[in-house]
């Protein structure tokens, strides 16, 4: 077992500024985070953006910015979607991972399409 990345595309859908990352892939996170200068990157200004109260992994609690729309593309699959702007570097948690039907396998140390839904993304929905 190890930590385990994957490179990702980063799509502000409104300037269509777009941004490709490293993101450190966790599925015990729930949300998609950036750090403050991939947002300035594409094109978002922290001054205009909604906040939100975020809960830690120590459980602490801090209110940090939120934009959105972003795009984020892995391999041939995109969702769309709001990012919390923390942290140092991406962090793709479950949500996106959930939106785009993908599989962490942490032994591999790799993010992939889920092999039962090859072509189009599935979702449960109840």
């Amino acid at each position: 077992m190890g930590i385990t990345h994957a490179d990702i595309l980063l799509e502000n859908t409104i300037l269509k500024r777009k941004l490709e990352v490293k993101a450190l892939v966790d599925s015990g996170s729930v949300f998609m985070t950036v750090p403050q200068h991939v947002a300035v990157q594409l094109g978002f200004d922290l001054d205009e953006v909604s906040t939100r109260e975020a809960v830690l992994a120590d459980g602490s609690r801090k209110r940090v910015p939120m934009i959105g729309p972003l795009r984020v593309h892995f391999s041939d699959r995109f969702c769309d979607l709001s990012a919390l702007v923390l942290g140092d570097e991406p962090l793709f948690g479950a949500v996106p991972m959930e939106m785009m039907d993908l599989v962490l396998h942490p032994a591999r140390q790799s993010l992939t399409v889920n092999p039962e839904n090859p072509y189009v993304p599935a979702a449960l929905v109840k």
